[in-house]
C-alpha cells in the first residue's frame, strides 16, 4: 500500500476491495516477485508458479478474498497468503502420496476381472457384417482402415491401389457398415 494520507490510503483499500482493475493490475506488476519468493521456499518453481496463479486469480475473481486484507503491509499480507497456500499445496500431496502408499499396500486380487463381454460382442458384429453385408471386393479396405486402422496412405499402399480409389471404397464400406449398425436386427 502506498505511504499517502489516510483518506488516499483509504480510497485505495476501497477501490482494491471494489476489484478495480487499474489497482489490482499494479498489485500484480508490484507484488508478483514477493508471491512468487514466498511459494518458492517452500515448493518447486513449477508449483510455486501455480500458487502465483492461485493467489492472483483469487484477488481478481473473489471480493471476499479482497475484503480479508484489512490495511498495512499489501506485500507481507500477500507473503502469508502465497505461504499458507503453498502449504496447503504440500499438505495435499503428502496426504495424496500416502492415500496413493495405503491403495499399492492393499492385497489385489490374484485373478485379473473377466474382459467385458463387449469385446467378443463386437467381434461378433464384425464377423456378422463381413458375412452378411460386406461385398468381397471391399473386404481388404475394410480390413486394413476399419481393423487394422491404418491410414488412408498406408493402407493404400499396402493394398497396391491409389489413394483414391481406397477412399472411394472406404466410403462404400463405411455407409455400408451404419446401415448395418443403425438396424435393429444388427442388434
Amino acid at each position: 500500500m502506498s505511504d499517502g494520507v489516510p483518506d488516499e490510503a483509504r480510497r485505495w483499500l476501497s477501490l482494491f476491495h471494489a476489484g478495480d482493475r487499474p489497482v489490482l493490475n499494479a498489485c500484480y506488476r508490484e507484488h508478483f516477485d514477493t508471491v512468487y519468493r514466498a511459494a518458492a521456499r517452500v515448493l518447486p518453481a513449477v508449483d510455486a508458479e501455480t500458487v502465483v496463479h492461485d493467489v492472483f486469480l483469487r484477488l481478481m475473481s473473489d471480493e471476499s478474498a479482497r475484503r480479508s486484507f484489512k490495511g498495512g503491509s499489501l506485500s507481507a499480507w500477500l507473503h502469508t497468503l502465497s505461504r499458507n497456500l503453498a502449504v496447503d499445496r504440500v499438505r495435499r500431496r503428502q496426504r495424496e502420496g500416502a492415500a496413493l502408499a495405503q491403495l499399492a499396500a492393499e492385497p489385489r486380487d490374484v485373478e485379473p476381472p473377466a474382459p467385458p463381454e463387449l469385446e467378443l460382442d463386437a467381434d461378433l458384429l464384425v464377423e456378422r457384417f463381413r458375412r452378411e453385408r460386406l461385398p468381397a471386393k471391399w473386404a481388404p479396405v475394410f480390413e486394413a482402415r476399419f481393423v487394422r486402422h491404418l491410414s488412408q496412405r498406408e493402407a493404400a499402399t499396402a493394398l497396391g491401389m491409389h489413394r483414391t480409389t481406397l477412399a472411394y471404397q472406404e466410403l462404400r464400406v463405411r455407409r455400408l457398415l451404419e446401415k448395418f449398425l443403425l438396424t435393429p436386427e444388427a442388434r
